[in-house]
């Protein structure tokens, strides 16, 4: 953890005479004290807060959420908690060893996108025990269908890119917001901090939003996605516990993504009740590849290659131009990757002349299959 030097406050010098009197010293003490604590707040407040923290308001859309939305996406007590020791980005990490990626500059313009429809939709949502859940409305309707990014193909060949392990780092999840092309799905990690800020915000540039479940991968507990993960050998009301509550962390995503999940996906009976319970709520779920066979019923859609599995804007750039040759020879193809900043540029580079090479940037749900 990185250590803040704090500014060093020098007490102002007193007039000892004056303090000789006992109430008039007392009184005195007592400004000098309030004095020194009111300087601290105002030189100290913007370190506690933080330069990249994001307070967003929910959009008036929220008046139509169900009484106690706002309380039910904050912890039943105590501050909400952010677990950054056991939360990693991807079953394979980086390198104790490695040097941290560089950060990069914001790539072109900000993107805007056309706005989706704000969250939640009237009528997909219900009350659970956790907070609200998403539902499928009495019309019909589902999350997948209402939270998708409209899509309309051309004909070209179709390329789709997840980027995810958003919301943890503001300054990572702000550019991906606002510099990647609208049809980039984002998702988002559920530990982030003001969840549904993010969503909002995400939705509001145009980009739809998946929700990252954790499971439980093949080298648990060394490599732990936190305290919801769900657990390859725990009984079907266990996961559909821990399930909730990760789906009542925010509104506005048309449906899920694994984070991490090795262990939990080869496993018939925990694969089951998981989705099983996607179904029922009326979800998608695009995996990264490590569930391309599963099946269950549901709109699926599964990611052929992680496309930074090396981190070099080289190799970033090698996957994407893979991407192109099947989109070439199957008609379209779907990656994912992970928000660090060479991602991100290399991203945002590659969509700004993609069409201009005989592609179509399209989102995930447009990707969509019921198997």
């Amino acid at each position: 953890m990185a250590t803040i030097a704090l500014p060093r406050l020098n007490a102002p010098k007193l007039n000892l005479a004056v303090l000789r009197t006992p109430r008039v010293g007392l009184a005195a003490a007592g400004v000098v004290f309030l004095g020194m604590i009111i300087a601290m707040t105002v030189v100290l407040a913007p370190m506690v807060s933080g330069g990249d923290a994001t307070k967003l308001a929910f959009e008036a859309a929220m008046r139509d959420a169900p009484a106690g939305w706002r309380k039910a996406l904050r912890p039943a007590k105590g501050p909400a908690h952010l677990y950054p020791d056991v939360v990693r980005l991807s079953e394979r990490p980086l390198s104790s060893h490695a040097p941290a990626p560089r950060a990069a500059a914001p790539v072109g313009p900000v993107m805007s996108g056309d706005g989706l429809t704000p969250a939640p939709a009237s009528g997909l949502y219900a009350p659970g025990p956790g907070g609200p859940l998403p539902i499928i409305a009495a019309d019909g309707r589902t999350p997948a269908q209402v939270y998708a990014r409209p899509f309309q193909p051309n004909g070209r060949p179709k390329i789709a890119l997840v980027i995810g392990g958003l919301g943890l780092n503001a300054r990572t999840t702000r550019l991906a917001i606002e510099t990647l092309r609208p049809e980039v799905t984002l998702s988002f990690v559920v530990y982030a901090q003001d969840l549904q800020g993010w969503i909002d915000l995400a939705r509001a540039r145009g980009h739809e939003v998946l929700l990252e479940t954790p499971m439980e991968p093949v080298d648990y507990p060394d490599n732990d996605p936190g305290p919801y993960t769900l657990m390859a050998d725990s009984p079907a009301q266990e996961t559909i516990k821990r399930l909730e509550w990760v789906l009542s962390r925010a509104s506005g995503y048309f449906g899920l993504t694994n984070y991490l999940g090795s262990r939990f996906l080869g496993n018939e009976a925990a694969y089951g009740a998981f989705i099983s319970s996607v179904r029922a709520r009326g979800l998608a779920f695009v995996d990264d590849g490590a569930a391309a066979r599963r099946g269950g019923g549901v709109s699926r859609a599964s990611a052929e290659r992680v496309i930074d599995g090396q981190l070099t804007g080289v190799a970033i750039e090698e996957q994407l131009q893979a991407l192109e040759s099947s989109a070439l020879q199957r008609g379209q193809a779907l990656g994912s990757g992970f928000a660090y900043p060479v991602t991100l540029e290399r991203v945002a580079r590659w969509c700004a002349d993609v069409e201009q090479r005989g592609y179509q940037l399209a989102p995930a749900s447009a990707f969509l299959t019921r198997r």
